[in-house]
């Protein structure tokens, strides 16, 4: 099995092929939740694709065998609206421009491979890539198997087997689990 993770630049069809609901009027959040959850869904699209279409992009894309199998948000976190006004997750020392990873979403077919691994460290050096010094993200700490709708924020267990360092602990949660701020240094 063959594994590559790229910047979604430039790969908007790879994208939109499992990011944007097929159906008309379809529900979803196209990556969008903590951009800007106002939009209505063709403001979304447009957003996105744009997004696709600029540098540095607004994350990566996990291909196996040349088929793409995932999807992992990596930006600068002034970039995600919903993050930058919490009340749950602070906002620590803005000025030095911290990277967020805010999800992860494996195609079904493609789970239990391992593929989060991989998109976390593709995540890491995108980011790095592309001129960040730190990134962090906000993951669930669980002892059990979390679910696949509360994992999207991914693990403490994944981010700390990938060089992250624990932080502080949020006000927020999933799947009923606190969710801790975790960093890396890219220096």
């Amino acid at each position: 099995m063959s594994v590559e993770v790229l910047p979604a630049t430039g790969r908007w069809d790879d994208f939109a092929a499992f990011m944007v609901p097929r159906k008309p009027g379809g529900g979803g959040c196209v990556c969008m939740s903590y951009r800007d959850a106002r939009l209505a869904m063709p403001e979304r699209i447009a957003y996105m694709h744009a997004e696709c279409s600029t540098e540095p992009g607004p994350g990566v894309l996990v291909y196996v065998d040349g088929a793409v199998a995932g999807w992992c948000s990596v930006a600068p976190k002034d970039t995600y609206r919903r993050l930058m006004n919490s009340r749950t997750i602070p906002h620590l020392d803005g000025e030095r421009g911290p990277w967020s990873i805010v999800c992860f979403v494996v195609r079904a077919g493609y789970r239990k491979r391992g593929l989060m691994h991989d998109l976390l460290d593709g995540a890491v050096e995108h980011a790095r890539a592309s001129g960040a010094t730190v990134v962090e993200g906000y993951p669930v700490e669980t002892a059990e198997k979390v679910d696949q709708i509360s994992g999207y924020v991914g693990t403490v267990r994944l981010f700390e087997a990938h060089g992250f360092s624990r932080v502080q602990p949020t006000e927020a949660h999933s799947g009923g689990s606190r969710r801790w701020i975790l960093r890396r240094e890219l220096q």
